[in-house]
């Protein structure tokens, strides 16, 4: 099973959109909200090699990006794989 971390912000339309990907797809997750715990905003920039916007994901401590991003590996059919690892 894989290790699914993402870091998000409660009132971000992208984190709702990532996040109901994965609930969807029935995957376990950490959601870190750094609107409710701000001072993990600088692990997740650190983590994400300097990006600071939300969401930043996560699987198996490879960095996929936004929201976007993640949507491009599942759109190319890769997701699940990289899900499944």
């Amino acid at each position: 099973m894989s290790n699914v971390v993402l870091y998000t912000k409660a009132y971000c339309p992208f984190c709702q959109r990532a996040l109901a990907l994965l609930e969807s797809k029935g995957v376990a997750f950490k959601n870190i909200d750094i609107g409710v715990q701000p001072e993990l905003r600088a692990e997740m920039i650190k983590k994400a090699g300097g990006a600071s916007t939300v969401p930043q994901i996560f699987i198996n401590d490879e960095h996929i990006g936004g929201c976007d991003d993640m949507m491009d590996i599942e759109a190319q059919g890769k997701l699940d794989a990289k899900l499944s690892a």
